[in-house]
């Protein structure tokens, strides 16, 4: 069993959670994720760290409530306990020091790219982030990020212009590579549609461009072939393979569709949750 030791609302649906795994927090790596259960009868979600420490034995994990598994997760306190938790999993965020790395994250990506960022800050980089969200009441860890980057290096967008510039984020990472900055990596973490449109802002320029991809995943292990994506017109699995990968040679439309393959056995799943759960136990 692994307690929760801390939970606090970030944005509206959208939680941090702080956990005793103190095997997991030793090994654990920015880039990498663990899967979760909540009990013996739950599914298995995978969710990436957005923090660890390894001397208190803690890892973080930031989610938003979008079916049925991350509605209870959200209803659960401090001192309850989660079934099952495996990782780490996945390959780490390459680090090194590349020069001047510009990390982009859009909505809850923002949580992903926390740790890249700190690593990287930490290997010699200078850092600078672009951070999106829908509107103001969206945007996550705004303060976390600025002691990363300093107050002139984090560039907030809003959909709606409610904080930040107005539009979305490759507005001014286009205008950051027309003007000629120097920008050696681009770390982009977010919706599959956003990493999409951030890899086409880069690939004419020539900037090496990272994504952190989140597929279909069940084991974790590259078993069930679920977080299959096409890398360069290679099958790669996103559990074993990844989750990051260059971006310019991932297949986005192929990703997309494949996330919205289950979105109508999601939405009854959320149904049943509503109506007290599926009485299938």
């Amino acid at each position: 069993m692994f307690e929760i030791l801390e939970k606090k609302p970030l944005a509206p649906n959208i939680f941090q959670m702080r956990m005793k795994a103190p095997e997991i927090a030793k090994k654990a790596k920015a880039g990498q994720f663990l899967i979760l259960r909540i009990d013996e009868c739950g599914e298995r979600i995978p969710l990436t760290f957005t923090d660890f420490d390894a001397s208190a034995g803690t890892v973080d994990i930031v989610f938003m409530v979008v079916g049925a598994t991350t509605k209870h997760l959200s209803g659960m306190e401090p001192g309850q306990a989660l079934s099952d938790m495996a990782g780490p999993l996945g390959r780490p965020t390459e680090i090194e020091n590349y020069g001047h790395v510009v990390c982009v994250g859009g909505g809850v990506g923002a949580a992903v790219m926390f740790p890249a960022a700190k690593a990287l800050k930490q290997a010699g980089n200078d850092i600078t982030c672009i951070l999106g969200a829908r509107d103001a009441g969206l945007l996550i860890l705004e303060e976390e990020l600025t002691e990363i980057t300093g107050p002139d290096r984090l560039i907030i967008t809003t959909d709606d212009g409610t904080k930040g510039r107005k539009g979305v984020v490759t507005v001014p990472l286009q205008e950051m590579l027309e003007r000629g900055d120097k920008v050696d990596l681009v770390v982009a973490i977010g919706p599959a549609i956003m990493m999409k449109f951030v890899c086409k802002t880069t690939e004419p320029f020539g900037v090496k461009t990272i994504v952190s991809l989140n597929p279909i995943m069940v084991d974790g292990t590259g078993m069930c072939g679920a977080c299959r994506v096409s890398v360069g017109g290679e099958t790669k699995f996103g559990c074993v393979d990844g989750p990051e990968f260059d971006g310019h040679a991932v297949d986005f439309d192929l990703l997309m569709a494949r996330q919205r393959q289950y979105l109508s056995q999601e939405a009854i799943a959320m149904e049943k949750y509503s109506e007290g759960g599926c009485k299938c136990q």
